[in-house]
């Protein structure tokens, strides 16, 4: 039978080989923590959306789910992307009932599109036009979105980014190249993710080139629209 260890083989928990240990794990426990909540923690609200996230415009990947208007779209954040296994171990969900309350709204920086038809006013020349486009270009496709704000309809404002056979395109920049969207024109609330003096430059080669709206005879901008119709 082997001799039993004397007091002065045992390790005392304050043995500097025992902090270092314990150093070591929580340092990896706390990194990998703070690891999971930047980039594998899932977004589902626009309330997991913390102040940090919006002040440094981290990314977000993820898949568009539904367009319902035409500078606005549903969002399922798919943090990791293929490494974690998205798009071949886990999948999006494609009901409504199983997107409920696991989607985020999100409004286009920067742009207005024509207003729809809704809540009895009637809708502005384009509008459906405006809608069919965005939803041909990122319905149902993976995009990137940097977010800005939450405004007052519980909507992240951010910029998003797409890739297409021409490489990576921005969703706001091309709505306004098409003539299909304007520049955000009020002066409180606008997010332009610091590119609001290209989008005028692209709204005024629109305008001259009579692209979209900028080809009608008579066009109400959405913002001289909503205030036209503030009251109705």
């Amino acid at each position: 039978m082997p001799p039993l260890p004397s007091p002065s083989d045992e390790i005392s928990v304050l043995h500097p080989k025992v902090l270092i240990l314990s150093a070591g794990i929580t340092t990896s426990l706390f990194l990998g923590y703070k690891f999971y909540k930047r980039y594998l923690r899932r977004i589902r609200t626009y309330l997991d959306l913390t102040p940090s996230i919006l002040d440094n415009k981290y990314p977000m990947y993820g898949k568009v789910t539904r367009v319902g208007d035409g500078d606005n779209y549903r969002f399922y954040h798919t943090p990791g992307g293929l490494l974690t296994g998205w798009g071949w171990l886990r999948f999006v969900p494609t009901t409504r009932s199983e997107l409920k309350d696991e989607t985020l709204m999100i409004r286009l920086a920067g742009i207005d599109a024509p207003e729809r038809s809704h809540w009895g006013k009637p809708a502005q020349p384009l509008s459906e036009e405006a809608l069919l486009w965005l939803r041909n270009y990122i319905d149902g496709r993976y995009v990137t979105l940097y977010p800005h704000s939450i405004d007052q309809y519980k909507r992240v404002v951010g910029t998003t980014m797409v890739w297409k056979w021409t490489g990576r395109k921005d969703v706001s920049a091309e709505m306004i190249k098409t003539g299909l969207a304007v520049v955000y024109e009020s002066k409180t609330g606008a997010e332009f993710g610091g590119k609001e003096d290209w989008y005028r430059k692209l709204e005024s080669r629109a305008k001259w080139l009579e692209k979209g709206v900028w080809g009608l005879r008579k066009f109400q901008t959405p913002g001289q629209y909503k205030k036209a119709h503030k009251d109705t």
